[in-house]
């Protein structure tokens, strides 16, 4: 049996990356920064461990509870809308804290077990907001852009020891709980000479006819996991499909 662990498993894509690998029969190892165990399965192939990917003692103690894994999911991430001229650098460095070192921060936890037993797989789940400039994200698309080169060259550096690297990159999640986390970060990053604008701009997102599910990023990220062909980004959601392929 393969061991899957995933961080951000409280809310949105790492819930229901979770839920699938679970059904898929994968032992899972759900990570919180404060655990709910109840949002998950109570069965034996499935733990919920506390991690805060920012914290290098909460990632320590994590990965010795978890043991031998098979599979890391880089999921945990923050949500950040507002105009960058607003945007304290405190909260850009918080989101960076989070959304970049905190991934690189569990991959180089990770990499010492794949490359002894030359095999493992690491998934990291950016944005597509990388394919295609998004406004009033600014400080958010840095962060996962930033990923989206670490991604590209760590696949070349681990390949060499037959470990695989791969990217899963979510369209436009409408249910998801993007910010929910982060309503008093945001509070004021939308002053009023942006106000007209962001208001088009909120207008426009609700208007898209195609958009993101969290189970189409699960399923991105079970293919990612399963994929033989050397593939190394992977779109989820029509609307991510959409904009992969126009970058093309």
């Amino acid at each position: 049996m393969k061991t899957v662990l995933i961080t951000g498993c409280s809310s949105g894509y790492g819930l229901e990356t979770a839920r699938h690998f679970h059904a898929q029969g994968w032992y899972v190892i759900a990570t919180m920064r404060t655990p709910r165990p109840e949002l998950l399965p109570n069965d034996e192939r499935l733990r919920v461990l506390p991690l805060d990917v920012t914290r290098a003692d909460s990632i320590a103690a994590a990965l010795e509870a978890a043991g031998p894994l098979d599979v890391l999911v880089n999921n945990a991430g923050l949500g950040l809308f507002g105009a960058f001229e607003a945007t304290p650098m405190a909260t850009v460095r918080e989101i960076f804290e989070t959304n970049t070192f905190g991934t690189m921060a569990m991959t180089q936890a990770v990499i010492p077990q794949f490359r002894a037993r030359r095999a493992g797989t690491l998934v990291n789940v950016t944005s597509s907001a990388t394919l295609a400039p998004m406004p009033l994200v600014a400080a958010y698309t840095a962060s996962k852009t930033a990923i989206e080169g670490f991604t590209a060259s760590l696949a070349h550096e681990l390949g060499a020891f037959d470990v695989a690297v791969r990217l899963v990159e979510p369209g436009y999640a409408p249910t998801t709980r993007f910010a929910a986390n982060g309503e008093e970060r945001m509070r004021g990053l939308v002053p009023d000479a942006y106000a007209r604008y962001a208001q088009e701009v909120f207008a426009g997102f609700a208007d898209a006819d195609a958009f993101t599910l969290e189970t189409d990023v699960a399923q991105a990220v079970w293919n990612a996991v399963h994929d033989a062909s050397g593939l190394w980004r992977f779109p989820a959601g029509a609307d991510a499909v959409a904009l992969a392929a126009a970058r093309r």
